[in-house]
């Protein structure tokens, strides 16, 4: 009986392929106009259902409504959202952008997520 010990692992490769700047601007709305009735009606539920989509906490965006200045959920999410899709842009414009438009904002991280299906790529893996 032989034992093997493995040192290096295949680690997983992520391609961008799309563009370093947002797909749509915070004004946009009108790209997708369900979601920008929906989160203008109900912020709290689109935003919700936003976060649930990215892979976060479903009530995470409920946080940001027992805060009275900055939106801190708001704000991270689409901090998160650049770097996870390697969009430019400043923490100085997130804030600006969550602080005095939500729901816009909501509605851009929307359209995003959409426009971009990010797939992982496996590279060097071995089936054993």
């Amino acid at each position: 009986m032989s034992s093997t010990l493995v040192i290096n692992q295949p680690q997983p490769l992520m391609e961008v392929r799309d563009s370093d700047e947002w797909g749509s601007g915070i004004c946009d709305c009108l790209q997708d106009l369900p979601d920008c009735c929906f989160a203008f009606w109900c912020c709290p539920c689109f935003a919700c259902g936003i976060s649930d989509k990215y892979g976060e906490c479903l009530c995470l965006p409920l946080l940001d409504f027992f805060t009275c200045l900055i939106p801190p959920i708001t704000m991270s999410m689409r901090v998160s959202m650049r770097q996870r899709y390697g969009i430019k842009g400043t923490m100085f414009n997130d804030c600006v952008c969550a602080t005095f438009c939500t729901s816009c904002t909501w509605c851009q991280m929307s359209r995003e997520m959409k426009r971009r299906k990010l797939h992982v790529v496996l590279v060097s893996a071995k089936n054993t």
